[in-house]
């Protein structure tokens, strides 16, 4: 990562609405953030709090109708991409802005080889003859470590493995050597075996390739071994941002502590069972005028439910969304009872 860049991705106050019958759904809410060159900055929340949404947002990969994006701006190379038209977007996409899709199955077309697949953003983008995007597409499946990478460009997607046919989606999207490569969940559907492999892999194309990562995930333990930040997303907002070990060590936001005690530890006495969040991620039908997390959150109190806290720098690269005051041994102030059951909080958030 080089300290000190420019950015090469600038979000600014992004907004998604899906615009249904019953209703909006206000997907994305004011979401601002930057990558820098060489950066992987993770994306984590639980599924439905808007990780994959924002990204897909970004590209115009997200449908429109029913969907509406709006924001300050999406700086991508001296352009606006929230103003792009659809060719403009189209070039970038896969030229520039790379993307891993999370199903490598759906996501690939079972009616072409692999290889065909391979080059044909060689040939749209890059414009190479046939010959040429042949051999770059030999040189990106061995880049990916799949042996006999040759013979297997004549190959459909069903006769890969599920782990081989990701790898397949990494080659696609390195092919035009993008600034910016998206990963959404690339190893969730993966054993562990196999999800140890990608991640190697992936440390190797950012060392080699000097690319800049955004990998989304709900896995924190994957994120604490690849991630130089972490934005922690729920409701549709960011609401925790931190370099990645101040992050796991010092986690401000409720919600984030409450995530990191879902992990299961390998150490001390075996727990009688594993820690979970109550309650589901809310269905915002309009933007956020309270906490999002608040009938979630022990510590709720009336500030909470009246008001949507904006991101709090607390120092060191960090900041949270939340109106408490947390420090290492938790809240230095103790909840207002009242209002966490009126909020409907449960369990240990803190």
């Amino acid at each position: 990562m080089a300290d000190g860049a420019e950015p090469v991705l600038n979000v600014r106050d992004l907004n998604t609405v899906f615009k249904t019958r019953s209703g909006s759904v206000h997907a994305v809410n004011s979401v601002s953030f930057s990558l820098k060159p060489g950066e992987l900055l993770g994306v984590v929340g639980e599924s439905g709090s808007g990780k994959s949404v924002t990204m897909m947002s970004l590209i115009g990969l997200i449908p429109s109708p029913p969907a509406q994006v709006s924001g300050t701006g999406v700086e991508f190379g001296g352009m606006d991409l929230l103003k792009a038209s659809d060719d403009e977007l189209r070039r970038i996409r896969g030229a520039r802005i790379g993307f891993v899709f999370q199903d490598p199955m759906t996501s690939l077309n079972p009616v072409f080889t692999v290889g065909y697949q391979i080059m044909e953003p060689l040939r749209k983008h890059m414009k190479m003859n046939k010959a040429d995007a042949r051999r770059r597409a030999v040189e990106l499946l061995e880049l990916v470590g799949i042996p006999d990478a040759e013979r297997r460009l004549k190959d459909f997607p069903h006769q890969f493995s599920g782990g081989m046919r990701q790898r397949v989606m990494i080659a696609i999207a390195l092919a035009c050597d993008p600034e910016v490569l998206i990963a959404d969940e690339p190893t969730t559907a993966l054993d562990v075996t196999i999800q140890a492999q990608i991640l190697e892999l992936m440390h190797e194309l950012r060392a080699k390739l000097g690319m800049a990562v955004i990998w989304i995930t709900h896995d924190l333990g994957v994120i604490a071994g690849i991630a130089d930040r972490v934005l922690v997303m729920y409701g549709g907002q960011i609401v925790e941002h931190a370099p990645v070990k101040e992050l796991f060590q010092h986690p401000k936001h409720p919600y984030t502590r409450a995530l990191l005690k879902t992990i299961p530890s390998v150490r001390g006495e075996r727990a009688d069972r594993l820690e979970v969040i109550e309650g589901q991620p809310p269905i915002l039908r309009a933007a956020p005028t309270s906490c999002s997390f608040s009938a979630r959150c022990e510590f709720c109190f009336e500030r909470c439910l009246n008001e949507n806290p904006p991101r709090f720098d607390v120092g060191h690269g960090h900041d949270t969304a939340c109106f408490y005051d947390f420090d290492a041994n938790g809240p230095r102030h103790q909840p207002n009872m009242a209002m966490t059951q009126l909020a409907g909080g449960v369990g240990d958030a803190g």
